[in-house]
């Protein structure tokens, strides 16, 4: 199993010094705990010791955050560095569901390669998908 990680930082001065504050995500822990990213602003600040009630952190939220060295499903949404994080979230649910799906096609179907199947994978895919949606409240998006 491929860890997924990316590094967010933000470059902003205020008061005439210049900050960066950096961490490397543990995307697969986030997204375990959370089934989404958080408020990666207020995760940054906590990271690096500043107040997220403070004038400093107010200019930190206007400053657009930098991504680098994506891994695992994370490099497959992060282009110039854009970190598509919809896309993200779309995919690690996918990439989870893939290793439950691998075992039922497996079990079930006796398919030992669910890569060599594209219509059963998209197939169970789809289904997965559906029974997401029929768990959601109406109105919620998908994520």
């Amino acid at each position: 199993m491929v860890a997924n990680s990316i590094q967010a930082k933000v470059v902003f001065s205020y008061r005439g010094e210049d900050y960066s504050p950096t961490m490397t995500l543990d995307l697969d822990a986030i997204m375990s705990l959370h089934g989404t990213l958080p408020d990666l602003y207020a995760s940054l600040a906590r990271s690096n010791g500043i107040d997220t009630y403070s004038y400093l952190y107010e200019v930190m939220e206007a400053t657009e955050l930098c991504f680098e060295n994506p891994r695992g499903v994370a490099a497959e949404c992060f282009a110039d560095g854009v970190f598509d994080i919809p896309c993200f979230e779309r995919a690690w649910h996918a990439w989870r569901a893939l290793d439950a799906l691998r075992m039922v096609a497996g079990e079930e179907l006796g398919v030992a390669d669910l890569e060599g199947e594209p219509a059963l994978k998209r197939a169970l895919l789809r289904a997965y998908d559906l029974g997401r949606a029929a768990e959601r409240p109406p109105g919620d998006a998908p994520r």
